[in-house]
């Protein structure tokens, strides 16, 4: 038994090593999978790392060639010494350490919204988690998109009174919408200011070296730079992205090394004013001159909203690496350095930045400075192009012409009309000023504000959105809010010297946003107070007393809920009307993105019988509405997929009682692909089978009532349309005995009337203030909000409608 008993326990021992030898392969190989994640991480974020500096960090990185000289010319003219310099060089260390490095880098970074943000982001995050949103046509539907639910729930904080409070008073809700739309026209006085202030100092160094140039000529010249700017944004970013990040790169060293140069050669003495003391000596000898000279030391943040508002073209992490690493290091030594050479060269505080610069660097570094300013340039006009999307997005903009500039690059956009306005105001102002110093007064107050707005956002989005105590988010308000005050106060000393523009440009697109706003809110709420009558409208019969065509009608509407009050205009002046009738909403909800598949929802108005359905169209504030021509065969597809939802589907819909105007469904749409014949969705959930040719125009098979002149109408309209790639496509029911015979006499009636025509119907209307309005309202209606609706672009124009298949009805609204 002995032996025996040896040679289990020898094999119990090698068992158990064998296992060891096995959980130390399998953990190697768990460690090496880890760190092959951990480096294909790290090196994708070193790539967007590298992209960053030319779109976000172009406008910060010029900062250094006007701040001095902001700063010191003005009231601190008689306080030209050293003490002086170094003290305004520790004030313009611990700004940058404390706003952007602690506010932005390490905190706001954090308040994404799906990956996106900006104050639109925040303010995105608060409607969501507290219910703040002021947006017509909210469903309780838009609450299940994936993009919806991002961030923690919002159980936690439902019983807060400081929530119930802000929910309960609408007044405070639009104050809420007030400032954030305030904060972004502030944003498009940055894109006047910016390429004024950028292109006009780094112009200015020729003056150092060319004495004989004169002021005019010089303004000249940035003239005809910033008219060559403006004038090549129809080509788009991505067309010159690929030179932006090497630009900024080369610019960040050659200011690092000069600065370093600057500090071992003039006065090493200046690490010194690391200490926050040289702050206090510095108040101490200017006193109120002092505090009104921060206006100047501010400009050294300007840029810094751009690492928030562009975090969605990137990572958190990657623009945290690029800041922490290569921004905030270059820009503290160039400060350094500049302070250095001032402290032994005081007359140079004029052109402090290219004075600083050593002879034989001195034309290179100019020709990079100056395409480093038209880099930053660009990225904040780009910005601004964005900012008027999402604010059309909220319905506060007038409808402009978007063009997508990039196949590739997601959200890069052009907008014509506000580039030539941005690109007169701009001239206006560097023609008006031609001081760099008076502009910088302009800038400084406009990012500033941009900053507060900000702050005041995320300490509501700490409180509800984060879910922190409301003593946390106090006390990051006391921090951030006192100090963005500070210079607040000292930017508003400034306004008879310039800072004035910013608020005249931020209330001149304020009044435009508030009278669009207010004239869309007051159409809307005529069209919801009246709504046809359902019973009308069961009362009329599946016929609806009159006569139905062949043929698909699409009438567009705000409403998401009800039948608009355009369709009784139709159904009593009209002897006839179409088979299949689809009521379209088209509308924004609070997220940035929404995805294809849940871009459409599907429901029916009234009974089987009246083949009458709604689709809502769900966009997020920085969607893009593409015309790629398949809407339509969209359209049909998710319709006959709802079809077979409802008959499969007995929760879905429990009889025909249930869907005179009930309950939408999702309906995910796909692409579809060039392929002779493929099913609308996957594993049989459909019966309709589509036939597909590539090609332009209509196909010449679909035949019905459409006559053959309109169809040469249309085969013409897309002639002169190229850049519309409409699909032919033809549907097909395929043979199926188990399909119920009314589902299948209601997805052929679908496909006949998708073969006879599809007519886009919408109302032309015309908003009106009553006789008993006040003076006010009707300076507002007829006048303000008149001139923006004939001046704008049409509704049918920004939804891609084709002209040939439109058909308007005059309405008029007395509201």
């Amino acid at each position: 038994m002995e032996p025996e008993s040896g040679t289990s326990s020898r094999s119990s021992s090698q068992l158990c090593d064998r296992k060891r030898i096995y959980q130390c392969k399998s953990n190697k190989s768990q460690q090496a999978n880890l760190s092959r994640l951990s480096w294909v991480n790290l090196s994708r974020n070193l790539v967007l790392a590298y992209q960053s500096f030319g779109v976000v960090y172009g406008d910060l990185s010029t900062s250094p060639l006007y701040v001095y000289k902001s700063t010191f010319i003005g009231k601190l003219q008689n306080h030209h010494n050293e003490e002086a310099i170094f003290g305004a060089f520790s004030l313009i260390f611990w700004t940058l350490t404390l706003i952007p490095l602690l506010k932005y880098v390490f905190i706001l970074l954090s308040a994404d919204d799906n990956g996106e943000g900006g104050t639109f982001a925040l303010y995105s995050l608060l409607c969501r988690h507290a219910r703040f949103s002021l947006l017509p046509n909210q469903q309780a539907a838009d609450e299940e998109l994936s993009a919806y639910k991002y961030g923690p729930s919002t159980q936690a904080v439902g019983s807060s009174p400081l929530k119930r409070f802000l929910e309960k008073h609408k007044r405070l809700r639009t104050a809420l919408l007030v400032v954030v739309l305030f904060g972004a026209c502030m944003v498009i006085g940055d894109g006047v200011l910016t390429p004024a202030i950028s292109v006009l100092s780094s112009v200015s160094g020729l003056q150092v070296t060319e004495k004989r140039l004169t002021d005019g000529e010089v303004l000249l010249l940035a003239c005809v730079i910033l008219v060559g700017l403006f004038a090549l944004q129809h080509f788009g970013t991505h067309r010159v992205a690929f030179i932006f990040a090497p630009v900024v790169i080369i610019w960040l060293l050659s200011i690092f090394c000069i600065g370093l140069y600057n500090i071992i050669y003039w006065n090493p003495r200046i690490v010194r004013a690391f200490s926050p003391f040289f702050i206090i000596k510095f108040f101490r000898e200017t006193g109120k001159d002092g505090w009104i000279s921060l206006g100047g030391i501010l400009l050294s943040i300007t840029g810094t909203e751009a690492m928030f508002a562009d975090l969605g073209h990137f990572t958190a992490f990657s623009i945290r690496l690029a800041f922490a690493c290569v921004i905030y290091p270059c820009l503290v030594v160039q400060y350094m350095g500049q302070a250095a050479f001032l402290s032994k060269n005081i007359s140079s505080i004029p052109n402090s930045f290219y004075d600083s610069i050593p002879e034989t660097v001195f034309w290179p570094v100019f020709v990079i400075a100056t395409l480093a300013a038209i880099v930053g340039s660009q990225a904040v006009i780009t910005a601004t192009f964005s900012i008027v999307k999402q604010c059309h997005a909220l319905g506060c903009f007038p409808r402009v012409k978007v063009v997508h500039t990039s196949r590739h690059i997601y959200g890069q956009i052009y907008i014509p009309e506000i580039n030539w306005i941005l690109m007169i105001l701009t001239l206006a102002i560097t023609i008006g000023f031609r001081d760099t110093t008076l502009i910088g007064n302009a800038y400084g107050l406009a990012c500033m504000t941009v900053m507060f707005i900000t702050t005041c956002l995320m300490t509501l989005v700490i409180v509800f959105v984060w879910q922190k105590s409301v003593l946390l988010a106090t006390s990051y308000l006391l921090i951030f809010g006192f100090i963005e005050i500070v210079y607040l106060t000292a930017a508003f000393i400034k306004v008879p010297q310039g800072g004035w523009v910013p608020l005249v440009l931020s209330c001149f697109f304020m009044v435009i946003m508030y009278v669009w706003h207010y004239g869309t809110c007051k159409k809307y709420n005529f069209d919801l107070h009246n709504k046809v009558s359902l019973k009308w409208l069961l009362g009329l019969g599946p016929s609806l007393g009159i006569v139905r065509v062949p043929g698909i009608g699409l009438i567009y509407s705000e409403l998401a809920t009800g039948v608009p009050s355009i369709f009784s205009h139709f159904v009593t002046n009209l002897p006839a009307f179409h088979n299949v009738l689809v009521f379209v909403c088209v509308k924004s909800v609070p997220v940035p993105y929404v995805s294809p598949e849940e871009r459409f929802l599907i429901g029916r108005v009234c009974p089987r019988p009246y083949r009458m359905y709604r689709c809502i169209v769900r966009y997020g504030y920085k969607d893009i509405q593409r015309d790629d021509g398949d809407f339509e065969n969209l359209l049909v597809q998710s319709i006959a997929e709802f079809i077979q939802m409802e008959a499969e589907e007995p929760q879905f819909s429990t009889s025909e009682s249930s869907s005179i105007d009930g309950r939408m469904a999702v309906i995910s749409t796909r692409t579809i692909q060039s392929i002779s014949s493929l099913m609308i969705t996957e594993h049989s959930s459909s019966n309709l089978m589509v036939t597909e040719q590539e090609g332009f125009g209509v196909s010449n098979s679909f035949q019905g009532s459409k006559s053959l002149s309109v169809q040469s109408l249309r085969s013409a309209f897309d002639d002169e349309n190229p850049q519309v790639r409409r699909r032919q496509v033809r549907f097909q029911l395929p043979q199926n005995p188990g399909m119920d015979p009314s589902v299948r006499e209601e997805l052929v009636d679908l496909i006949q009337a998708k073969e006879a025509g599809v007519a886009y119907i919408m109302g032309h209307s015309y908003v009106k203030a009553r006789r008993s309005s006040s003076f006010l309202k009707k300076l507002v209606i007829d006048i303000g909000y008149s001139f923006l609706r004939k001046n704008c672009r049409g509704p049918a124009v920004a939804l891609n409608i084709p002209h040939i298949s439109l058909i308007e009805v005059g309405m008029i609204y007395y509201v």
